[in-house]
């Protein structure tokens, strides 16, 4: 194939990749390995290359943290500091619980940490839990930028530099520019805090499920008022609908009398549905499916996950799961109708009663973000000792280059399997099968732009129009442009995307290649500013019952601030001459 037409054809993939993860709702994993496909059917890449990114030192290294990070979510230690944060000063508070949140997020899974504290935040007797939730939110997307290992967008462009130069960044190369970068964000998250939303005010509780219980054939509610059955004195339950024959009575009377069939719609604290159990053959959506409220899951609904769209009934949770939905909450809004035919939206609460084999099935992560799970067991004292060390002694050996990061971790991940800490099933079910096929498709696919010169023609043409405006304006546009797509993509697509550019460029500027790639990767975290660009943004959208409105109200600030932060100091530690 002649060069002109190879160029031609790399360039239609990656449009058509771009314009997929943008436009589309297919799944990141697929729109990249279709793209590494493409390169490898049209002869972009050869065989060895393909190859030679499986065996990147970068990706391995990733897969390994990502299983270690399992053991880690078990670790009791925020647990124990999560119940000191709150007081009755708010801004104490507000320090505390953002400076924990950034400290264990720059070792620890972020969402696994934005789960803990959220617990507790929200049973606080101090201030509404959407006057926080956010800022923790924040602080965990600021708190990876710190090290190598706090976020899986830092390891995916160490895996791309070890890639192109043959040598990965080291644990503390984000150490310098991340800690300003947070403490930016920290003092413009405290500067703002005034106009985060009061919901308690609005009578938003973050508690307020959708549950759903049918009168069965025998019951002694029927041809009873809703008054003579007790159903509008319950405890923290309140009856807002029935629906009859696919007919909707809503307000529901006190006079209004119970038929067979008659399915009862409540809104309130999930935790008191054993209160229904008590009524004469009043059964819950989860009893009908077969499963009873005793092992009691909540779970987030993921941005494209294959059940997202679906009713709950038609999802097939009993058999895809082993698990049955008990009770939804959307974001604070009042839901309507037959709890099994809500289409389900990404964000969406679920409160699930599991099964056995919930937690041994390979779809849940593709599904859902575990937000508070019962089959956990807590670690041993002397478990805990043994997983905080191990870790700490695996960076320390790394920082020291005395044993590569990657054995270091392998060590830490061997001694888990050993102790039990983690069993096999649950390996099995949360190895980043996903995530790695992203980045090895990504790598491939950044080789057929190299291969047919693209990316020399993209970073030519960059220089030869802007290179007037000097190195500095190179790196705020690589930063900015990062930053957009982890707003409209997810932070690793971005990340893999503008690599090869930005490493592009610092050949043809002919400066140090580090500050543009160290820019990718700030650029890829720094998403405040929609509820999808991150998981943890994610997951507290629901339990604070925020908006749209109140991610761009308070991340605006903050972004304005890291990003400025940032390409300031940049340059200062990573110089621009080599």
């Amino acid at each position: 194939m002649e060069p002109i037409f190879e160029q031609i054809l790399a360039s239609f993939i990656f449009l058509f990749l771009v314009g997929s993860l943008i436009f589309s709702n297919w799944a990141p994993t697929k729109i990249f390995v279709s793209a590494m496909l493409s390169c490898y059917i049209f002869g972009l890449v050869e065989t060895d290359d393909v190859l030679q990114k499986l065996a990147n030192p970068g990706v391995m290294t990733l897969a390994v943290l990502l299983m270690v990070s399992l053991g880690l979510e078990r670790l009791n230690w925020i647990k124990s500091l999560s119940d000191k944060l709150v007081t009755k000063n708010y801004y104490l508070s507000l320090v505390r619980t953002c400076g924990l949140t950034i400290l264990a997020s720059a070792l620890l899974n972020n969402t696994a940490v934005v789960a803990t504290l959220a617990n507790t935040i929200r049973k606080n007797s101090h201030f509404p839990a959407s006057k926080i939730l956010i800022p923790l939110s924040y602080s965990a997307i600021l708190g990876g930028t710190i090290t190598l290992i706090g976020t899986s967008t830092n390891l995916i462009v160490s895996s791309f530099l070890e890639d192109a130069t043959g040598k990965g960044l080291a644990f503390f190369d984000f150490f310098i520019v991340g800690s300003f970068g947070a403490l930016g964000g920290l003092v413009a998250m405290l500067l703002t805090a005034r106009f985060l939303p009061n919901n308690q005010d609005d009578d938003i509780d973050i508690n307020q499920y959708l549950i759903e219980s049918e009168i069965m054939q025998g019951s002694s509610l029927i041809n009873k008022s809703v008054l003579e059955n007790g159903l509008r004195d319950l405890k923290e339950l309140f009856l807002v609908e029935i629906v009859r024959d696919n007919h909707l009575i809503s307000p529901v009377a006190p006079q209004e009398v119970l038929e067979e069939g008659d399915k009862l719609i409540f809104s309130g604290d999930i935790n008191q549905i054993g209160i229904l159990d008590s009524f004469d053959r009043l059964s819950s959506f989860a009893s009908i499916e077969g499963l009873l409220g005793q092992n009691l899951t909540e779970v987030i609904v993921m941005p494209n996950a294959p059940i997202e769209g679906k009713s709950i009934k038609n999802a097939g949770f009993r058999a895809l799961f082993d698990s049955a939905v008990v009770g939804l909450h959307r974001g604070g809004k009042r839901l309507s109708g037959k709890l099994g035919e809500i289409s389900l939206q990404a964000g969406d609460t679920l409160m699930l009663a599991t099964g056995p084999d919930f937690t041994s099935r390979q779809n849940l992560k593709k599904n859902f973000t575990v937000i508070s799970e019962s089959t956990n067991a807590p670690l041993s004292k002397i478990e805990n000792y043994l997983l905080s060390l191990g870790l700490l002694g695996a960076i320390t050996l790394s920082s020291f280059d005395i044993l590569p990061l990657l054995k270091g971790l392998a060590i830490v991940l061997t001694g888990m399997l050993i102790l039990g800490t983690i069993q096999s099933s649950e390996f099995r079910r949360r190895f980043p099968f996903e995530l790695i096929l992203i980045v090895i498709s990504a790598l491939v696919f950044a080789q057929a732009l190299n291969n047919t010169g693209v990316s020399a023609l993209v970073a030519d043409f960059l220089y030869s129009n802007f290179s007037t405006l000097g190195p500095h304006v190179a790196l705020a546009g690589i930063f900015l442009a990062t930053l957009l797509m982890t707003e409209i993509m997810t932070n690793n697509a971005a990340a893999a995307l503008s690599f090869p550019i930005a490493f592009g460029i610092a050949e043809s500027f002919g400066l140090n290649y580090m500050p543009f790639v160290m820019a990718v990767a700030y650029g890829a975290s720094a998403s405040f500013l929609t509820p999808y660009g991150y998981t943890t943004n994610l997951m507290v959208q629901n339990l604070g019952g925020y908006a749209f409105k109140d991610y761009v109200r308070a991340g605006f600030p903050v972004t304005v601030t890291y990003s400025t932060t940032v390409i300031f100091v940049i340059p200062i530690v990573f110089p621009f001459q080599i």
